[in-house]
């Protein structure tokens, strides 16, 4: 079962420069989530530093109180017009008017969220400088130390769910650096703003209508209910309709509570979302390979799978240059091109990338899972003297693309399957290798 609500959520919230899956041709991306404060009686596992914000494909701009956007009168007021047309439809959704008024109480529209959103496009990092701090020696340190410190709850939580502890306290350590941060924003406020801009007004309602759901139930206090500015909560960052759907109360005491120090229910419904989503215990998330002189590099492409013992016949082995073992059908995954790492990459890539489907977050929380598990660093060297193409010089390579005859079918600065196809083309019809790689290189070559 391939559940799609935390996937539209991604789809939502931005754009990074990394190929995604041809199954997805919009380019889904990150979640934006928790914005640096550290929450209550939260442990440091080791004497370094956490990173300020949960690790995401797409970098953030910092906003400092200076920097806060004032509200027009007119827009505020157009919010609290729209909150008592929200009221009736919220009442007629079951929510009770005691908990609507409770949870609304001193909720005012804040601008700068949606100026985060707006802003999501244009900040990317490279695969390289991405992993670099995904699993940084501090946070793989930290990670060990979770382990060690939650062994107990780990082991219970991969016997009854079958999904590795490895990934699962990765995940925990991308989202919200171990529960160091989980997100300082009201939850109904971060929502009811964005339900309110008429971009995505559907999508967030109904995110915002199950967020009341929540806090109807008892699993959190109103005061406790806080999370990312774009409404992604707790230790792993669930969005209400996938906390709704998978959130489990693992500890017993009748509350999903994912919000908690303790974080056994975050860690269970994290457990809960994998393996619901198809999870194969033992499976890797991907191998890191070495490609052949010569390979044909349109073989590349997450439609075409094969076994591995398959590949090794076209000469993709492990670093060391054995066949990688037969784990199941995989396909070949060049992040950075034919000058980057190569993987073979597994159903578990495929199941953490409904987590987040950018290719960068799912190799991330692969990696760091594997160093956690005591596995060496990737041995490939990456293109380093490349950088991040910008918004803007994505869509110009799409536009160059189209207007040479390798079309994109759209200028949207999303590098997905149609631009890399786009490109693969292009790079044939000058002599380069064609591994869809768009790069700083091939856009000076359009130009």
């Amino acid at each position: 079962m391939r559940l799609t609500a935390m996937t539209t959520f991604l789809a939502l919230m931005g754009s990074v420069g990394f190929a995604e899956p041809v199954t997805d041709p919009i380019r889904p991306v990150s979640r934006a989530l928790a914005e640096g404060v550290v929450s209550r009686n939260a442990e440091t596992l080791l004497a370094v530093s956490a990173p300020r914000n949960s690790l995401r494909p797409t970098l953030r701009p910092a906003l400092s109180q200076a920097s806060k956007t004032v509200v027009p009168t007119a827009t505020q007021s157009g919010f609290a017009d729209w909150i008592t047309g929200f009221r009736t439809r919220a009442m007629q959704a079951g929510i009770s008017s005691n908990v609507f008024d409770r949870a609304f109480a001193g909720v005012q529209y804040d601008a700068d969220i949606i100026r985060r959103d707006r802003n999501q496009s244009e900040f990317t990092k490279t695969i390289w400088d991405y992993l670099d701090s995904a699993a940084s020696d501090a946070r793989v340190n930290n990670g060990i130390a979770a382990m060690t410190k939650h062994a107990d709850l780990l082991n219970r939580i991969e016997s009854r769910y079958g999904v590795d502890k490895d990934v699962v306290v990765a995940i925990w350590g991308l989202e919200s650096a171990y529960g160091t941060f989980r997100g300082s924003n009201p939850v109904i406020g971060s929502l009811a703003t964005l339900a309110y801009d008429a971009r995505r007004s559907d999508f967030f309602e109904e995110q915002l209508i199950e967020a009341l759901r929540i806090l109807q139930s008892g699993d959190v206090e109103l005061a406790d209910f806080t999370g990312s500015w774009a409404g992604a909560m707790g230790h792993t960052q669930f969005i209400p309709t996938s906390y709704q759907s998978l959130a489990v109360d693992f500890d017993g005491d009748g509350k999903r509570d994912i919000w908690s120090d303790d974080p056994a229910d975050a860690l269970a419904s994290t457990a809960n979302y994998l393996a619901k989503n198809g999870w194969v215990k033992g499976m890797p998330w991907g191998i890191e390979v070495r490609v052949p002189r010569g390979f044909d590099y349109t073989l590349a492409k997450r439609d075409i799978q094969k076994m591995p013992s398959d590949w090794a016949g076209l000469g993709v082995v492990d670093l060391d240059g054995a066949p990688v073992p037969d784990h199941g059908s995989a396909s070949l995954l060049l992040p950075a091109g034919a000058r980057g790492a190569a993987f073979l990459i597994f159903k578990n890539f495929d199941v953490i990338e409904t987590y987040n489907t950018a290719d960068a977050y799912v190799i991330g929380v692969g990696h760091l899972s594997d160093r956690i598990a005591g596995a060496a660093p990737i041995r490939s060297n990456w293109p380093r003297e490349d950088r991040a193409l910008t918004y803007d010089e994505r869509k110009e390579m799409q536009r160059l693309l189209t207007s040479k005859g390798f079309d994109t079918k759209k200028i949207d600065g999303k590098i997905g399957p149609l631009t890399i196809n786009a490109v693969r083309a292009f790079q044939t019809s000058i002599g380069d290798i064609p591994d869809g790689y768009a790069s700083l290189n091939i856009l000076k070559k359009l130009r």
